[in-house]
């Protein structure tokens, strides 16, 4: 195996989870990686060595995500309840996983750049240039884009902890 395919396999949990934070199910987050795969391989000459191998990893898949993004609004997704643990005891992780739940949701109602940029900053670790750099846009888009995207699900956030508060009294 070459050094790029090397560097390109230590990257694939990486890459996995950061399609799963842009896709929310596992077979597509597999498909989209298994898609950025093939293109990362098909053109490897084109990338920079001198540049992080990530960076251009994350680049690839957010671009093939996107080309993807008319296919995915036209496939319906659907959750079976029966899928949720029962073993799940106590109220405080019950409550904990219905957060979760409701949480990842907001995430997927977000546009696709703001939840590429809050899954880049905030689960990839990776800092606002790094991630502008894999958007492809100005620091200052992916800061608006952070932003809006923050905001969005503080509000969830809020109308969860409120209608918690209504129920309790």
């Amino acid at each position: 195996m070459d050094d790029v395919r090397w560097l390109i396999a230590r990257e694939l949990p990486r890459l996995r989870r950061y399609a799963l934070g842009l896709v929310a199910d596992a077979a597509a987050a597999d498909d989209l990686v298994q898609d950025c795969l093939e293109r990362a391989l098909r053109k490897q000459h084109l990338w920079r060595r001198h540049g992080s191998i990530r960076g251009w990893l994350y680049r690839i898949l957010f671009r093939v995500f996107l080309n993807q993004g008319a296919q995915r609004r036209r496939a319906r997704v659907h959750v079976s309840f029966d899928t949720v643990e029962d073993t799940m005891a106590t109220h405080s992780s019950l409550d904990a996983r219905v957060a979760c739940i409701e949480i990842e949701a907001a995430m997927q109602r977000l546009p696709p750049d703001q939840r590429a940029a809050i899954v880049l900053t905030a689960v990839e670790g990776l800092s606002y240039d790094e991630a502008a750099e894999v958007m492809g846009v100005p620091i200052g888009t992916l800061r608006s884009r952070l932003f809006r995207a923050r905001e969005q699900l503080r509000c969830v956030w809020v109308d969860r902890t409120e209608t918690t508060v209504r129920r309790v009294k």
